[in-house]
């Protein structure tokens, strides 16, 4: 595929790299002469040093030929009128990050379809605190004791989990795993000093692995009392942060109503749902639903700004606001902070929420969750102790990859993969692939059909079936979903493999191999 990338920044940078490994052509517009350089000499693209928002600068980067257009700049408004500009090609897919409510509202309220777009000329929105939002009350639900990954339309989730001494896990051969837990379950993945490794049956846990424990939510919990982490019940929440962010998580803590697993990802600012053609099917913050019912659960939230507070005191009247600095120990004592079972830090400033989440769990606060930028800054909070730790760019990185991937018939229509999800910092990341009719694996079974190295089908999803953890006997059956665990740079040839048949290379044949 042929994408161009307007803005260089951290977002930027890592669509790019990753898109780049798996083979595709990409061009980059960056109006910082010092960004554009630098990559210019760490990426292989071709790199402009341009205003994105010039239709010349466009051209130059091949606009007429290419199939998406990705607006990652610093500025919401830049961001819609490069979309706006590219508007005249009806056939190239823009993807745009906007932080402001009310144009993602107006655009979806507009929006009659993909190729068919609203006057804004934006296909699919970003919305970084949506996203992280997301993230936040799926990692709640299952009592912040590690991040949670989870796909649309299957019960099945991943949560990471680091093994703790003398746990059950600790020393664990993978063959025994079916000891501990009863239904179904796997893991796909484990993360030992810096090294990312896709487990074998001989392989041995260790204490101090990180390991993504692939199952549904029962046995979920159960893996991680088995790692050394037992869930504790969640009744007292304490926010940090009164912005965007934390209302949000907010708003989806108090909801009255459940989230229901297969609900769609995409929502206007409101909350409602869109189905792909525009249309709200209803529901209040649909993707931001607590399984648990509001009544179980209070909810403090701590923000400095006055204006701030009298917001949130009228939108949440159920919720205790309290209009404190939270760095103020004083205020800790007096209020009965380190009370809490959870505290969720969602300022603007990531060291300001690490600090503040390691300091309350001094203090005795059972369970924290901090918002950074970064995976940098995530990978230190998790030294420190954080429980969960949800790093935004990366959230924004994977929603802008599976909005990419996943539109049906992108890209010539030849292609299997619906969606992309990556693992943390390792190189390894989670294909969710659509067997089409015709193509190398259909009719073979999983045994006798061998992917690339590096590669498992780790889950398999059906329609009005159950979803099920395939063993060696399973069948590639056409329209069959697959979960693919791969080594980044193996896309493309998963692509071959899955994809329509008068799109295969030569190459294709030489996945198959003897049992």
């Amino acid at each position: 595929m042929r994408i161009i990338i307007v803005g260089a920044g951290l977002v930027g940078t890592q669509v790019a790299r990753y898109l780049i490994e798996e083979k595709h052509n990409i061009a980059i517009i960056e109006s910082n002469e010092e960004r554009a350089r630098h990559v210019s000499n760490r990426l292989d693209c071709m790199a402009l040093h341009d205003e994105g928002n010039s239709l010349s600068a466009l051209e130059s980067a091949g606009v007429a030929k290419a199939d998406a257009l990705i607006c990652v700049t610093g500025s919401d408004e830049v961001n819609m009128i490069i979309c706006g500009l590219a508007a005249r090609y009806p056939k190239l897919l823009k993807i745009a990050r906007v932080r402001n409510d009310e144009y993602v509202r107006r655009n979806f309220q507009n929006q009659v379809g993909i190729n068919n777009s609203s006057p804004m000329g934006i296909d699919f929105f970003i919305h970084p605190d949506v996203e992280a939002a997301r993230s936040a009350l799926d990692a709640i639900e299952h009592g912040a004791v590690g991040n949670i990954l989870s796909f649309s339309d299957t019960p099945f989730e991943i949560g990471t989990m680091d093994i703790a001494p003398h746990s059950s896990f600790d020393g664990l051969i993978m063959k025994d795993l079916r000891i501990h837990i009863e239904g179904d379950s796997l893991i796909i993945l484990i993360e030992r000093n810096g090294e990312s490794i896709l487990p074998m049956g001989i392989t041995q846990l260790m204490a101090g692995d990180r390991i993504y424990f692939l199952s549904k939510e029962k046995e979920l919990n159960a893996g991680f009392k088995l790692a050394g982490y037992p869930s504790k019940p969640i009744h007292k929440v304490g926010i940090v942060g009164g912005g965007r962010l934390g209302s949000l998580i907010a708003m989806g803590l108090l909801s009255k109503e459940k989230r229901k697993a297969n609900e769609t990802r995409d929502v206007d600012e409101d909350g409602e749902k869109i189905s792909g053609k525009g249309k709200k099917n209803g529901g209040i913050i649909a993707f931001l639903k607590t399984l648990v019912p509001r009544g179980l659960r209070k909810v403090m939230i701590i923000e400095q700004n006055k204006d701030i507070c009298r917001e949130l005191a009228n939108r949440f009247p159920e919720a205790l606001i309290l209009n404190e600095d939270i760095s103020d120990e004083s205020f800790i004592s007096e209020e009965k902070i380190d009370d809490l079972d959870l505290i969720v830090t969602a300022t603007d400033h990531q060291e300001l929420n690490i600090i503040t989440a390691v300091y309350l769990k001094s203090r005795g606060v059972s369970r924290a969750i901090a918002m950074v930028d970064s995976s940098g800054y995530a990978a230190i909070a998790k030294q420190l102790g954080v429980d969960v730790v949800i790093p935004k760019k990366n959230v924004v990185v994977d929603s802008i990859l599976s909005r990419l991937i996943g539109v049906a018939g992108f890209a010539g229509g030849g292609s299997g993969i619906r969606g992309v999800y990556s693992l943390g910092e390792s190189n390894v990341g989670i294909l969710e692939v659509e067997i089409v009719p015709g193509c190398s694996a259909d009719g073979n079974s999983l045994k006798d059909f061998h992917l690339p190295e590096g590669a498992l089908v780790m889950l398999v999803s059906r329609k009005n079936e159950e979803d099920f953890i395939p063993h060696g006997d399973y069948i590639y059956t056409a329209g069959h979903r697959l979960f693919v665990i791969a080594r980044n740079g193996t896309e493309k040839e998963i692509e071959t493999i899955f994809g329509k048949a008068e799109t295969r290379t030569r190459e294709a044949g030489k996945v198959r191999g003897k049992p």
